[in-house]
């Protein structure tokens, strides 16, 4: 009998060998821990060192969408510049969305999927953005929409929190809004400054307008306009004579237009080109563009465009970002690049808020934004919707006169200039 049995202590040579090779010793165990406390600290500095991604989907070919570009790539290099975000630069990833809602979600898909996209700024179409929502909220993507005002796109926010508490809007104001800012111009601009009662609407076949459109009727009529006519078209339309001529017989003194699409340059030539004696506007995308003026040959002269924001002193941010805009691009911003610049520093403002890229904790920080924006103070509402009036984004009505030159005519208390009638009603 060996001493070790003799002690009570039985543990043969090939027991001791099970025991140390299936039970690490302190020193292995140190080692694992070692290991594994480098590797994630590797992890964990590698995530620190990656840029935060922004996803930008939008019609690349078009200026809301190169303008979108342009004034996200401002916004990153001035927060680059002070540091990025907790310490992380900001990068942007874009992807064409075109007007064509399948384009849209190849799009949203290659973003979220292919590209991993931190936070998407974008959009354009209210169709094309209706039918991504559902690929945005699967991916569980913060989603800061910049170009489509339908409000069906943030109503699904209250519907459904939950799965759509990734949707907001930053511009521009929904459809409704902007149809209440119209009324409040037929009501004290063309009723109560210029005397005209009765007016014509037309609006391009598209889901927002078709949103705006019932509102703005009604809410004409209520402050005392006599419509007399509504009618709709197809955004291929290249022939305006047939609805001019209906524009005409309805002896209306002003007509009021919702434009979006390519139409917008062919129906200001054929305005011009046929004299029609009446002065239009209302929201015309296209001639929102800098360039509008000039590239029409002239033919906007008189055309009263609605707009977010111009170089005006709107608030602190906005005759700078202006300047900027135009030092680097040569352009003057359209609406897109308003709202993409305030994303971008809102959604910074509220990783720095949350201090770690936690969705959920970034969309309670959002929903608390109040901070200074180039076309007014930025603040949302319960449906992730912008804010509209007052010290928030509103509607103003901008008129193109001579040399492409802009002037504000309403809010009364923005206005810069006054009313101009086409060349061919002042003889």
């Amino acid at each position: 009998m060996t001493e070790s049995v003799r002690a009570g202590i039985f543990r043969p040579d090939s027991l001791r060998q099970q025991h140390s090779s299936t039970h690490p010793t302190a020193r292995t165990i140190g080692k694992l821990l070692a290991t594994a406390a480098l590797i994630m600290g590797a992890a964990a500095a590698s995530a620190q060192n990656k840029p935060i991604k922004i996803g930008v989907p939008t019609a690349m070919q078009l200026q809301v969408g190169r303008d979108t570009q342009d004034a996200i790539k401002i916004a990153m290099d001035e927060i680059n510049a002070k540091g990025g975000v907790l310490g992380r630069k900001l990068e942007m990833v874009v992807a064409d969305e075109t007007e064509n809602p399948e384009t849209g979600i190849s799009a949203i898909k290659k973003l979220t999927a292919d590209e991993k996209a931190d936070v998407l700024i974008g959009g354009y179409t209210s169709g094309v953005t209706l039918a991504q929502l559902p690929h945005i909220t699967t991916a569980k993507t913060i989603y800061l929409g910049v170009g489509a005002a339908s409000p069906a796109i943030t109503a699904k926010v209250k519907q459904d929190y939950d799965k759509n508490k990734y949707i907001f809007r930053v511009g521009p104001l929904n459809a409704a809004h902007q149809a209440r800012q119209l009324v409040d111009f037929v009501s004290g601009m063309l009723i109560g400054e210029l005397g005209y009662k009765k007016i014509a609407i037309i609006g391009e076949n598209a889901k927002w307008v078709q949103d705006l459109v019932p509102i703005l009727k009604k809410g004409a009529g209520e402050v005392g306009a006599d419509v007399r006519l509504t009618e709709f078209f197809d955004s291929s339309t290249s022939d305006f004579s047939p609805l001019l001529s209906k524009v005409r017989a309805s002896e209306a003194q002003f007509l009021l237009v919702i434009l979006s699409h390519a139409s917008s340059d062919t129906f200001a030539k054929q305005w011009y080109d046929a004299r029609v004696p009446i002065p239009y506007g209302g929201i015309d995308v296209k001639s929102m563009d800098g360039d509008f003026f000039e590239r029409v040959g002239g033919k906007s002269i008189s055309e009263v465009a609605a707009n977010f924001a111009v170089r005006a002193p709107l608030t602190a941010k906005t005759v700078p970002f202006f300047d900027e805009f135009k030092k680097r691009t040569g352009r003057v911003p359209v609406y897109t690049a308003f709202g993409a610049y305030d994303a971008v520093y809102a959604y910074a403002q509220a990783v720095e808020t949350t201090k770690s890229m936690d969705s959920d904790g970034i969309i309670k920080a959002l929903e608390k934004t109040s901070m200074t924006g180039v076309p007014g103070t930025l603040e949302f509402d319960d449906n992730h919707d912008v804010k509209a009036g007052g010290k928030n984004m509103n509607l103003l009505f901008v008129q193109w006169q001579d040399a492409g030159n802009r002037v504000v005519l309403w809010p009364k208390e923005l206005r810069t200039g006054k009313f101009i009638m086409p060349p061919w009603m002042n003889k």
